[in-house]
């Protein structure tokens, strides 16, 4: 009896994640590394998309999938046009946006452009990508930043906050729908949601600009003094973007985007390293304060995950300056690959609808 598979595909910048799964278990998972060297003749990210798929088809062999039973391929969404949460059919529209990169150039762009592609190649197989970085359910007067110039954007980590909402509220036997959470990421990019009802109302634009810093990002900065470093002459646009987000953080403080190395270097009595990992943790519970006043208080659970919510020391520092607002809820890591697949599994078995882009 054939089997009916899912393939989902979860496009890094250095990487390509893979998973297969068969009736909600997952039968194969692999991650493929790319050296900076080969990904460096690509003039544009999405012009790789080829050289994935090829590799993705190589790795498949190997391990003996028959692509004729794939019936669902989920790729990671990209930065496409700013989209309501779901779950939505890959289809030509979308392709394109994809291809010139609407929103921007990102390596989750080829999610969905890999998984069209292999889909055409199987019949009978369908392409989705699911809960994508743009997710957008802002309430207006969350858009507002202050300045009819700058409107506030919803881009952050939607797929995994959206998994851990989902699978806190089914652990205590109430609807996503029904519940107010605080859902916190952490990860190389932090970003802190205000999830009421099932939607998420505000979101700190965890990408370049807003809320904590992270491993990696400055996060929010004195606009005045950015100002001031943009027109000095000492830094290109480029210098300034990445002290924004690449550089920022961890990174320009304590040289690692790490967070375990500065765990263990404040174990270790660095004091520097103890004033960094606890002033990150400090502006991460502030940021948790000011969505809980989004929610007028009514917060059935504060949920924190990604990969440092591994570190005890840290969660423990999150979590007494924000414990009186709600129970806190620890689910460390980030299964990105069966989220996606759960949701191509949800579309499969007629539990949801493919929503579609336009």
């Amino acid at each position: 009896m054939k089997e009916d598979l899912i393939l989902a595909i979860n496009p890094g910048s250095t990487s390509t994640k893979i998973a297969v799964f068969s009736n909600k278990k997952e039968v194969f998972l692999k991650t493929i590394r790319h050296s900076a060297e080969r990904l460096e003749g690509f003039r544009k990210i999405t012009d790789q998309y080829n050289f994935r798929k090829q590799i993705i088809m190589e790795e498949l062999e190997s391990a003996s999938i028959d692509i004729r039973n794939i019936r669902a391929i989920v790729g990671r969404g990209g930065l496409v046009k700013p989209i309501p949460s779901g779950v939505y059919q890959v289809n030509q529209r979308l392709v394109e946006d994809l291809k010139i990169g609407i929103q921007g150039q990102h390596a989750s762009n080829l999610g969905g452009l890999i998984a069209y592609d292999i889909a055409d190649s199987v019949p009978g197989a369908k392409a989705y990508i699911a809960d994508p970085v743009v997710v957008d359910e802002l309430e207006d007067i969350a858009r507002i930043s202050g300045h009819p110039e700058f409107e506030r954007v919803s881009i952050f980590h939607a797929l995994n906050q959206k998994a851990i909402a989902r699978q806190h509220a089914k652990s205590v036997s109430i609807s996503y729908e029904d519940m107010n959470l605080v859902v916190t990421h952490l990860g190389g990019g932090i970003s802190v949601g205000a999830h009421y009802k099932g939607r998420v109302v505000d979101v700190n634009q965890a990408l370049d600009g807003e809320g904590p810093f992270s491993p990696e990002r400055s996060g929010t900065l004195p606009a005045g003094a950015l100002v001031t470093m943009c027109f000095s002459g000492k830094y290109s646009e480029n210098d300034i973007r990445q002290m924004i987000n690449g550089k920022g953080g961890l990174v320009a403080y304590l040289g690692t985007n790490d967070a375990y190395e500065v765990e263990k270097l404040a174990k270790d009595g660095d004091q520097k390293a103890m004033l960094i990992q606890d002033a990150m943790a400090y502006q991460v519970a502030k940021e948790i304060g000011a969505m809980s006043t989004v929610l007028k208080g009514e917060v059935d659970a504060i949920l924190l995950t990604g990969g440092i919510a591994y570190g005890k020391p840290f969660v423990e520092a999150v979590s007494s300056r924000v414990k009186h607002i709600g129970p806190v809820y620890v689910y460390p890591g980030e299964d990105e690959m069966r989220a996606l697949a759960m949701n191509g599994h949800m579309v499969f078995n007629g539990d949801i609808e493919a929503m579609e882009y336009k």
